[in-house]
């Protein structure tokens, strides 16, 4: 079975986003004969002419299926895969749009927003993160919902990572923050108003950005506490890390994370109301500090969401494709002889 991911190519840090990497190399790792195809362009007319070029991609290297990774990439494949069966994965942000505050979505983003609705009937399977992407997929035969898996190889309690990856006094309490901190949906600005609100001089907010993605395990070791206050997401990935990593949370009621938390202990939900938060990162200071770390990962084992079960899942969802395909590939070459026997008969 060979598998081309077609993903944006235009970040300067990865050639591929390391989550698309490793749900790609998880499915390899089973078997599957995974490529990759990074678009380099911007805006639809940049993804359109990709879809061209990726035309002439999938006609000197044939592939069995196209799995496409967020919208404009979906239009991508769509142009340039012919009679090849195309997946598409819904990301967020190309479902409910660009959130710019509380309950505000940029308008500019409606344009992914339609773009998502349009493309439903050129694919054959539509993957959701979660159920807040999902409910914007009409097509619901075509509709399933996988999550981002975890590799917990990468991601797991390690007992010595503060001294090998934070540079900081050994006194302090570290409350995390990974993100940008001038992107707008990942509401900074936000978590550094709940941690001044604490008062408290022996907790530090540390904010590692620029960061390496093997990075991140070290860090979310290292930390107290992750404070995650995103304005939306769908199954964001980093809660999924600290929770592997048996880091205490602290996040903002988007997506699936009240699912992800379920009752584990260390794990807390908030409104966008500073105060919540503080008093949340209180709370999680108090557990850190009276219960070390979660156990968050055996909720991730739980829940199926280690990389190697949710590409189990994937796969799955791929051999159902080409098992329908190639059977309607199949009947359509049977009628067509069928009919050129009537002709001649």
């Amino acid at each position: 079975m060979k598998v081309l991911f077609v993903c944006s190519g235009n970040n300067k840090n990865f050639d591929v986003v390391p989550f698309i990497k490793e749900q790609g190399e998880a499915l390899r790792k089973l078997g599957v004969d995974i490529g990759y195809y990074p678009v380099i362009g911007k805006g639809l007319t940049g993804y359109i002419r990709a879809g061209f070029r990726l035309k002439k991609h999938l006609k000197q290297n044939p592939y069995d299926l196209v799995h496409a990774h967020f919208t404009l990439s979906g239009w991508a494949a769509v142009i340039g895969s012919g009679k090849i069966p195309v997946v598409l994965s819904l990301m967020g942000s190309d479902a409910y749009g660009e959130y710019i505050g509380v309950n505000r979505i940029q308008l500019s983003s409606r344009l992914y927003m339609f773009l998502t609705w349009l493309i439903q009937p050129f694919v054959k399977i539509i993957i959701s993160k979660s159920k807040n992407i999902e409910k914007h997929v009409y097509m619901k035969r075509k509709s399933h919902i996988v999550p981002n898996g975890v590799d917990v190889n990468k991601f797991k309690p390690v007992s010595s990572a503060l001294n090998e990856f934070i540079d900081l006094k050994r006194n302090k309490k570290l409350i995390l923050f990974i993100g940008k901190p001038d992107n707008i949906r990942k509401n900074f600005p936000l978590a550094q108003e709940a941690v001044a609100r604490l008062k408290m001089d022996n907790v530090e907010l540390v904010n590692p950005y620029p960061l390496k993605h093997y990075e991140v395990p070290g860090y979310l070791n290292a930390a107290d506490v992750l404070i995650h206050t995103s304005l939306m997401e769908g199954s964001p990935n980093l809660v999924k890390e600290a929770m592997a990593c048996n880091c205490p949370v602290v996040s903002t009621d988007i997506g699936d994370v009240k699912w992800l938390f379920g009752n584990t202990p260390g794990h807390y939900i908030t409104s966008f109301n500073p105060k919540d938060i503080q008093e949340k990162l209180q709370a999680a200071l108090e557990f850190s500090e009276e219960q070390g770390r979660t156990k968050g990962d055996q909720r991730i084992a739980e829940l199926g969401l280690d990389s190697e079960s949710i590409a189990e899942r994937i796969k799955g969802l791929y051999q159902e494709i080409i098992c329908t395909h190639t059977d309607s590939a199949a009947t359509v070459r049977m009628n067509s002889k069928f009919q050129e026997m009537v002709k001649t008969s």
